[in-house]
């Protein structure tokens, strides 16, 4: 990290204690489900500026969420901004083919969550070498940060997202690289996925005329929130060449939630040098040998063998409903090419399957299932209606 910081805040189950003496203000939360067929866990985000205007002296550091048989639900206060001051509640519900259900949130003592209730963690490790690494229950991955560059030992300049696959739910990261013997399954996966100079599953690039401009490894990185429903954290890329007279910088900030298999990236570019304002991004998967390769319109996914193991690999990257995208092909990736805005968002989803995974679809077709459910979730997204809660 350009200076490391973590934030960290108090998160809870929640605990619907509440006070006799004062009036209790509450908002009730509806969350409806459009599609005809099951969902979830979706995480659910509620800006506490939109809670306060039906519930205006709601303290968001003694909130809580019940549901509507007055259990408490796991949530989570999350920064979005770094300023160490929450702006949004966040909790997770499944729901059925066009279930409904109501949630309130209401006045109550937070608890601090148990160390098992937590499935999403991320962290800056200087000790191998500035890499970012972060999990939820599903998934693991990682990138490289600025002392991998000039490591004697095995050196490697890339901006490419790497892949560890998991078969078990518990948080691992720490553990591996404390026994440093991740490329090898000692019973709950390993690092079988090979980065090395493309974009591995998800890396961006800008596209310069006929190839691809990428950066060197991040130079910065912060924690805005950790557990244990969201990890949300950012990465910086120093300005690089992306054109003739053009150098652009990246922000890279990333939100991975408990029980899915895909990160939200939104990718914000400066142009540094230049008089450009708008860039075409693309977004891209590394080529493997044994590597089975399937295009939309909007996403791209692999599924390839995993060598020297008995099992499959799928990685997959997602933009958003609606974009035109163009496919592009170099000798090290498959890129989906968009237009963007400089100084704007340039969101995509990415994600990642492992066949040993419990519960995970053990071909292709499965996993392409998997990439077409997110896709159609983009486009149908579950409905939140807040309104105050009747006394």
């Amino acid at each position: 990290m350009k200076t490391l910081t973590v934030v960290a805040l108090l998160v809870a189950a929640a605990s619907p204690a509440l006070a006799a003496d004062a009036p209790v203000p509450s908002v009730a939360v509806k969350v409806q489900n459009p599609l005809p067929m099951s969902r979830g866990p979706e995480t659910i985000a509620l800006p506490l500026a939109e809670l306060r205007k039906h519930a205006p002296g709601l303290d968001p550091t003694k909130t809580v969420v019940v549901d509507d048989k007055r259990q408490p639900v796991l949530s989570q206060l999350v920064d979005s901004d770094g300023d160490d001051t929450p702006d949004e509640l966040v909790f997770q519900a499944s729901l059925a083919a066009k279930e409904s259900k109501t949630f309130s949130v209401e006045a109550g003592t937070r608890q601090t969550p148990p160390r098992d209730a937590y499935k999403a963690y991320g962290r800056f490790v200087r000790e191998r070498h500035d890499d970012f690494a972060w999990e939820n229950d599903r998934v693991a991955h990682r990138m490289y940060g600025p002392d991998l560059e000039i490591w004697k030992k095995e050196p490697l300049t890339s901006s490419g997202i790497d892949v560890w696959v998991k078969r078990t739910n518990r948080l691992v990261v720490n553990e591996w690289y404390m026994t440093d013997d991740y490329h090898r399954d000692n019973g709950d996966g390993a690092d079988f996925y090979s980065v090395k100079m493309s974009r591995g599953c998800g890396g961006t690039a800008i596209w310069a005329g006929d190839k691809p401009a990428v950066s060197r490894n991040f130079v910065t990185s912060r924690v805005l929130t950790q557990g244990p429903i969201r990890l949300v954290f950012e990465l910086g890329y120093a300005p690089f060449e992306a054109g003739p007279n053009l150098k652009v910088s990246e922000t890279k900030r990333i939100t991975l939630d408990a029980g899915t298999n895909f990160n939200r990236i939104a990718s914000t570019f400066k142009v540094e040098s230049g008089s450009a304002t708008k860039l075409d991004v693309g977004v891209g998967i590394g080529k493997h040998p044994n590597s089975d390769l399937k295009t939309e319109k909007t996403s791209l996914r692999t599924w390839e063998a995993v060598k020297d193991d008995n099992s499959s690999l799928g990685c997959a990257v997602v933009l958003l409903p609606g974009t035109a995208a163009t496919l592009h092909s170099t000798d090290l990736d498959t890129f989906l090419v968009a237009k963007a805005t400089a100084g704007v968002l340039f969101v995509y989803y990415m994600g990642s399957e492992w066949s040993k995974r419990p519960g995970a679809g053990p071909d292709a077709g499965t996993w392409s299932g998997v990439v077409s459910e997110k896709a159609r979730d983009l486009v149908a997204p579950v409905k939140v209606t807040l309104s105050a809660k009747k006394k």
